[in-house]
């Protein structure tokens, strides 16, 4: 059966038909990470008709391995003040716009004895004023009484308007805003080739990841922002992007340590920030040059340099309990620095005309605090190409917030486990108390989108297996009620929680110490020890 989308392309309806071997829009976005789900949104409220497709789902790449923190700017004021300007006038805009995906922290910039006091931190608040950035001094003792964890040794406090976003309801409000104007999303999605004739592409070669089918999309123009992945999609069109890729690592604790987002008071580097993110608290990040953005994981040295590096900034985080580690990459653009920190963290757009490809377009780099303005930016030179004068509206338009994101929060919701009602809607995940009709609701957006119920996608729209048992009994109650639901059948629900306990198992294995280790062995024991899984084959 054909399913039909009407797009509105100015005034004049643009029809795509949905399971045929064709599909045409005006625009075709490749990667659902913030930066794709973003354009569609800005292209959508232009009046273009837009398929976006991913070769896994929402947020599977950067957008997903990141710490939330909405970048005031002042990480950057030293290493790379044009980021750190565009971080400063996007934080103003998001905050109005995106409330509901922000939680409004603040944040500290601290320094501890052995900091250098003569050059960065004297330098701090200038550099901060000449971006744009608002600072204040504040005196040790009082930035101690307002974070309790900090060090004993801190000898330097600002404060600065840092806040928390969370990027995966971010990509899920924006991806549904554009659905809501009749774009396409396509998840598991992954393009196989470009055809170009005179300059031009004329189709995307796409299959399907889960069914095997293929299709051919056409679109007057194409926009890669595949993330990491854009040297390979740009390589399709025989394009060479000389991408980086720098490997960040983070740990998340088992509860919230800070109230505010707290940043070490130098230059950017290994395991100087600590974000809140609702009751857990995110510490990181690395930065280690890898050849492949496929298949990473974080490393024991990693974990010990991060906690060892924090500990001096909030000495708590030596002997709190970590519950997860997990790994992102950083889509960067080099130009020929061998230092990864020195590489910028603006974004990088370029116009493959002067490639000898016209209707072809690259948008990464950058940061998950810049998402908006890479859309408006790549936006903009679609629209150019289709001769289209409306200026950028995510400037002033609010992005509307919808019942579908509201559980990728962690601790958002609380408060509802003392309703009434719960007795006949159950706690599926009670680290971090979804219950049933949450999972349903998932479900209900993830097929309206076209999309494939499993576990992996439920916990890329909610929180479960995020908690502190990473997934020990969620897992068994999920695959149950997407069986009794006919959401699963035969074979299909063994095989995708071997799937999901897997990644569970990468962020965990590199943090098999105290009670995270109990917690593992646990896990093993019932899921292997009583059901027999790793007996079971594909």
């Amino acid at each position: 059966m054909v399913q039909s989308f009407r797009f509105n392309f100015l005034k004049t309806p643009f029809l795509v038909a949905i399971g045929n071997d064709n599909m045409e829009t005006d625009v075709f976005i490749i990667g659902g990470g913030v930066t794709g789900t973003g354009i569609a949104r800005d292209l959508t409220l232009r009046g273009l008709s837009v398929i976006l497709v991913e070769k896994g789902d929402l947020n599977a790449g950067a957008s997903g391995g990141n710490h939330g923190l909405l970048h005031s700017g002042a990480r950057y004021v030293c290493s790379d003040p044009e980021a750190a300007i565009e971080c400063a006038a996007e934080i103003k805009i998001l905050k109005k716009n995106a409330a509901h995906c922000i939680e409004e922290t603040g944040g500290l910039f601290v320094a501890v004895k052995g900091d250098k006091e003569k050059n960065y931190i004297a330098d701090f608040p200038d550099m901060c004023k000449k971006s744009g950035i608002p600072s204040e001094f504040i005196d040790p003792k009082e930035a101690r009484e307002m974070e309790p964890s900090l060090s004993d040794e801190t000898i330097a406090a600002y404060k600065v308007n840092d806040a928390s976003i969370n990027p995966f309801k971010l990509s899920i409000e924006n991806i549904n805003d554009a659905v809501s104007r009749d774009a396409c999303y396509l998840s598991h999605t992954k393009v196989e080739s470009l055809k170009i004739e005179n300059k031009t592409i004329v189709y995307a070669r796409v299959r399907n990841q889960i069914s095997g089918k293929t299709d051919k999309i056409k679109a007057k123009t194409y926009v890669n922002a595949a993330g990491a992945w854009a040297g390979n999609i740009a390589v399709m069109a025989g394009i060479h992007i000389n991408m980086v890729f720098s490997k960040g690592t983070l740990l998340v604790t088992n509860n919230r340590i800070a109230k505010r987002v707290i940043n070490r008071l130098r230059k950017p580097t290994d395991g100087d920030i600590l974000v809140p993110g609702g009751v857990v608290s995110i510490l990181g990040t690395t930065s280690v040059r890898i050849k492949s953005p496929d298949n990473i994981y974080p490393t024991v040295k990693e974990v010990d340099d991060i906690i060892s590096e924090g500990e001096k900034m909030i000495p708590e985080l030596k002997a709190c309990r970590y519950i997860r580690a997990y790994a992102g990459v950083r889509p960067l653009v080099s130009m020929g620095s061998g230092n990864d920190r020195d590489v910028s963290r603006g974004f990088t757009l370029l116009d493959h005309e002067k490639d000898q490809v016209n209707n072809f377009i690259t948008i990464t780099g950058g940061k998950l605090s810049t998402y908006r303005l890479m859309a408006e930016k790549a936006s903009d030179i679609v629209c150019k190409k289709h001769q289209i004068s409306m200026n950028c509206r995510t400037k002033t338009i609010p992005l509307p917030s919808t019942h579908s994101g509201e559980w990728s929060e962690p601790g958002v919701l609380a408060t509802d486990l003392f309703k009434p009602n719960t007795q006949k809607d159950p706690f599926l995940c009670e680290c971090e108390m979804v219950p049933t009709s949450a999972i349903n609701t998932v479900i209900d957006s993830i097929e309206k989108n076209g999309g494939t119920s499993d576990l992996s996608s439920i916990a890329l729209r909610t929180r479960v297996g995020k908690g502190p048992c990473q997934g020990t009994f969620c897992s068994m109650r999920i695959l149950s009620h997407l069986y009794d639901t006919g959401e699963m059948t035969n074979q299909t629900g063994i095989n995708d929680l071997k799937y999901f306990l897997n990644e569970r198992w990468k962020g965990e294995r590199s943090l098999l110490w105290g009670q995270a280790l109990v917690q593992s062995s646990l896990k093993e024991m019932i899921h292997c020890g009583l059901f027999g899984l790793e007996l079971i084959e594909k």
